[in-house]
């Protein structure tokens, strides 16, 4: 069996008293792509703060470690940035709004990703083989006319291509996509999720957390459900991602369609459906 990426043996996280995660447990392994699709409030933000070491759980009394990381359950977080990809609405939002050094090029938004930093390039040294490695990166997502524009300048589809290819242009063993296409319109949303799927063909893992069944690519093959900070469902896309499982999870009648290799869900006409009786 291949290398897990994520450990989670029981793994509890408590905010303003209550449990967000719950006595979770999950294991996901080099190559297995993986979508945990919840609702609003469900505990996906917290398991990827998890992943990213931005949370940490509580203790567990037999003291053994709750959460492990490409095997190891700490990390200097900088070594871990390097080995995980972000993509997320929330890290579009960090560079373009939230850059107290200005405005950066597309180039220098994937350079960041060697410095570990959210676009500041002065606190370390750029190699000539990292510009290599950028311009590589940024043709690899489409992006290369996009080197010399300046982030806040480009439409969001174009900007979260930019951070795509910084993603991935350090080589990262996983590619950790945080309800990756928000903000973005039809045409966008396709045209990066096809992006994403070369990326997966050529062996980068993916854990894609969201609640658009759309995101869910074709090479995508396990699903888990999340609700209320526990595991509802997990298992085979085909057996998990099912409208009577959505329903359940999204207290509301669910129907799926496929067009292509894609599928989607829409509510359906009825009453929400009754909430499942926590175990």
């Amino acid at each position: 069996m291949t290398d897990p990426i994520l450990q989670l043996s029981g793994a509890t996280v408590v905010k303003d008293g209550r449990r967000v995660l719950d006595a979770v447990t999950l294991t996901i392994r080099a190559g297995e792509h993986t979508a945990i699709v919840g609702p609003n409030g469900a505990g996906k933000s917290i398991l990827v703060s998890l992943l990213t070491h931005a949370e940490r759980p509580l203790a567990r009394a037999d003291g053994e470690a709750p959460v492990r990381v490409l095997g190891a359950s700490t990390w200097n977080i900088f070594d871990l940035r390097s080995q995980l990809g972000m993509i997320s609405s929330a890290v579009h939002h960090q560079f373009v709004n939230g850059n107290s050094e200005g405005s950066i090029s597309g180039e220098a938004a994937v350079l960041s990703a060697f410095l570990s930093s959210w676009g500041v390039l002065r606190y370390g040294a750029v190699t000539a083989d990292m510009r290599r490695r950028a311009a590589a990166a940024l043709e690899s997502a489409g992006a290369s006319h996009l080197g010399a524009r300046m982030l806040d300048e480009m439409s969001s589809g174009e900007a979260r291509r930019v951070l795509l290819a910084r993603a991935f242009a350090t080589a990262p063993r996983v590619l950790v996509l945080d309800e990756p296409t928000t903000g973005l319109d039809l045409a966008a949303q396709h045209a990066f999720m096809e992006r994403v799927r070369g990326l997966a063909r050529q062996g980068t893992t993916l854990i894609l957390i969201t609640h658009h069944i759309e995101e869910i690519v074709p090479e995508i093959g396990r699903v888990v459900l999340l609700r209320e900070g526990r595991i509802a469902a997990d298992g085979p896309r085909r057996e998990v991602l099912t409208s009577r499982a959505l329903s359940r999870l999204f207290q509301h009648p669910i129907v799926i369609e496929s067009s292509g290799e894609y599928q989607y869900a829409r509510p359906a006409p009825g009453p929400p459906v009754a909430r499942p009786a926590r175990g």
